[in-house]
């Protein structure tokens, strides 16, 4: 039950990369939490696998940490090529 509260915190940390990020008008609203909040899951359950329960706080660092240290680069890889796939769209179409 604890890797609910892992995964919602890793979501709030997705909404707020999403609104520190630039860029965000180029890609959804959630985006960013949707990524947080898999990679956050993917920890926890990879630290539960390898034997750590929800009493031992590196679970806990791992469930912050690494969906700010996985999302906020996705993220802005992502933006950054649809922000080069919209300028070779509106040259390709003509259009200023």
């Amino acid at each position: 039950m604890q890797i609910l509260l892992g995964i919602l915190v890793a979501a709030v940390i997705g909404v707020a990369a999403h609104f520190a990020l630039p860029r965000r008008l180029t890609r959804g609203v959630a985006l960013a939490p949707l990524i947080a909040a898999a990679s956050g899951a993917v920890a926890w359950t990879g630290l539960t696998w390898a034997g750590l329960g929800p009493e031992d706080p590196l679970i806990w660092v791992a469930a912050l940490a690494v969906p700010a240290l996985v999302t906020v680069p996705v993220v802005t890889v992502l933006s950054a090529a649809r922000v080069r796939s919209d300028t070779a769209e509106r040259e390709r179409l003509r259009l200023r």
